[in-house]
Parts: C-alpha cells; sequence; structure tokens
C-alpha cells in the first residue's frame, strides 16, 4: 500500500493539446527519463541542440573534477586550476587529443579511459538521434482551416480541401474522414465515438496539387438531419488522415487535421483557387485555400 502511494505522489498532471482542446491527464508517473528518446525525437531543433550542449558540458566538468582528485594527473596542465582540465576533458570525450596535454599517471590514465568510452557512446547516440531526426518522412501538406457544408452534384455535402506545399508526386494517396461525438449508449452513459464518414472518392492516384475530400450527407450518414446546433451540443469534432508514398524519397507520408464544429461553414462551398491562363498555364492561388463563399442554394441537410 505505501509502494502504491508513492506511486500515486510521483504522478502528477500532464496537459496536452489534442484535436484543439485542452486535455489535462493525471495518474500517469512521468519524469524527464520516462522517454527519452520520444523527447529527443520531437524536441524541436534549437531545444535539441541546447539540451545537446548541456549535457555535453555537464559530463565535461565532471570528468574535469575526476581528474582533479589525483595528483598531477595530466602533463603540462596548471596546477590548481580546473580549467585545464576542463579543456583536457574536451579533447578527450570529443576523442581528439592535440597532444600538448596527455594523462601522466595511473589514475589519469583509467579516468581517461572511461572518458573516451563514454565520448564513442555520446558521438553514436548523437549521430543516430540526428540522423533520424533529418531522415523522418515529413509530408508538407495544406489543410483548409475551414470545411463547407453545401451542394455538390444536387447532394448535401461536407467539403474539406488540401493541397500539397511540395507539389512533388505523392502517389496513391488515400484519405479518411472521422466524425468524433458524444454519444449516449443505451445504458444512459455518455460516450466519445469514433464514426468514418464515407467519402465519394478516398484515393487519388497522383497528388501533385490539390485535393478535395466530399462526403454525402444522405440517410446513412451520422451528420443526417445534423445542424450546428446538433453538433456543438454534442462536442463533435472531425479529424481527416492522409497517406501516400512520396515517388523522390519513396517514403510513406503520414498527416493529419484535427477541425472542431466551429469550424464548418454551413451552406457554403469552396472558392476556385484554380485559374486556366491564356497561355494555357494553370494558376493555383493557395492564398485562397481555406476561403469559402455562401451557397444560396444549399439547404441545411435533413
Amino acid at each position: 500500500m505505501a509502494d502504491s502511494g508513492r506511486r500515486r505522489s510521483s504522478a502528477r498532471e500532464r496537459v496536452t493539446r489534442l484535436a484543439g482542446r485542452e486535455i489535462v491527464s493525471e495518474g500517469i508517473a512521468s519524469s524527464f527519463w520516462t522517454d527519452l528518446n520520444h523527447r529527443a525525437m520531437t524536441a524541436g531543433w534549437p531545444a535539441f541542440f541546447a539540451g545537446a550542449l548541456i549535457i555535453f558540458l555537464l559530463l565535461n566538468v565532471f570528468f574535469a573534477v575526476l581528474y582533479s582528485l589525483g595528483t598531477a594527473p595530466v602533463a603540462n596542465a596548471a596546477p590548481g586550476s580546473l580549467l585545464p582540465l576542463f579543456y583536457f576533458s574536451v579533447e578527450t570525450l570529443a576523442t581528439v587529443g592535440y597532444g600538448d596535454m596527455h594523462p601522466q599517471t595511473n589514475y589519469a590514465h583509467l579516468v581517461s579511459t572511461a572518458e573516451i568510452f563514454t565520448g564513442m557512446s555520446l558521438i553514436a547516440v548523437m549521430t543516430g538521434l540526428i540522423f533520424a531526426r533529418f531522415s523522418r518522412p515529413r509530408a508538407r501538406f495544406l489543410f483548409a482551416n475551414r470545411l463547407a457544408i453545401g451542394q455538390h452534384d444536387g447532394k448535401p455535402t461536407l467539403m474539406l480541401r488540401l493541397a500539397n506545399a511540395r507539389q512533388n508526386a505523392v502517389s496513391g494517396a488515400t484519405a479518411k474522414l472521422w466524425l468524433l461525438m458524444t454519444e449516449k449508449t443505451a445504458e444512459g452513459r455518455l460516450f466519445r465515438r469514433f464514426r468514418e464518414l464515407r467519402l465519394e472518392r478516398n484515393e487519388t492516384p497522383l497528388f501533385a496539387l490539390s485535393w478535395t475530400v466530399f462526403h454525402v450527407i444522405d440517410a446513412a450518414s451520422p451528420l443526417w438531419r445534423a445542424d450546428a446546433q446538433t453538433l456543438e451540443a454534442a462536442n463533435a469534432g472531425l479529424t481527416l488522415t492522409v497517406t501516400g508514398l512520396d515517388e523522390q524519397s519513396l517514403q510513406e507520408l503520414h498527416a493529419r487535421r484535427s477541425y472542431v464544429h466551429g469550424d464548418i461553414d454551413w451552406r457554403a462551398h469552396y472558392a476556385d483557387i484554380l485559374v486556366i491562363e491564356p497561355d494555357g498555364r494553370i494558376r493555383l492561388n493557395f492564398n485562397r485555400l481555406d476561403e469559402t463563399e455562401p451557397d444560396p442554394l444549399a439547404d441545411e441537410p435533413n
């Protein structure tokens, strides 16, 4: 019981953001070392290099103090000063070894052996982390900030537009759209549930420019007879996931964008972003990616 109490006391509140909402979780023990690899992979580049520099400096201070515990451990190092030992530690940890300072006692050789092993391990870890961070496939997909519900092919339709900012060839792109709503179960309990929304065309052989996904709101749709007030009462949200193969790197790309019910423009459609110029060139204006226009022909889905 005492151990269980210690585990509970070590767990702190944790605040994260998901789908535009703040989520406070408690009861999970967490510390800096709990998931160090994840922290190193997800930190921004400035924080990553700042953390690496702090670790590097602390290790060199630690080994400089160890050297100072011996009697004249390093040749040509001014006695009674920690700074020359710190510089010698930097040379040893980085496996540089300029030669003007070198271990001259068995104690110093033992410490430098441990430091060289530590330095080789640190270089291997840093090389692996930097390579992993650089080599991670990253999609540069732009998602419209607003969704639209209006008429498409004579049917009430939910529309969501996205674009490929790199304008390179992404083959076999697949999209899935999910609706998250709070529903009441048969027992009367509230339950958050994901429902997949069937898309009119959920795949495209080549995603290089822009793509609008359509969900027809018919009797089989979870959005049938829904309106803005209905979705607000159910605290509804939408999540679009997109995957595809980058033909240049031959790596699979993944992207996700979440929306809340207030991001939907009702009785609207997207403004056209594509114009064919007189010389036959196609001009795409991605500044209008989010732009919607009123659809006077559209009715609320019912």
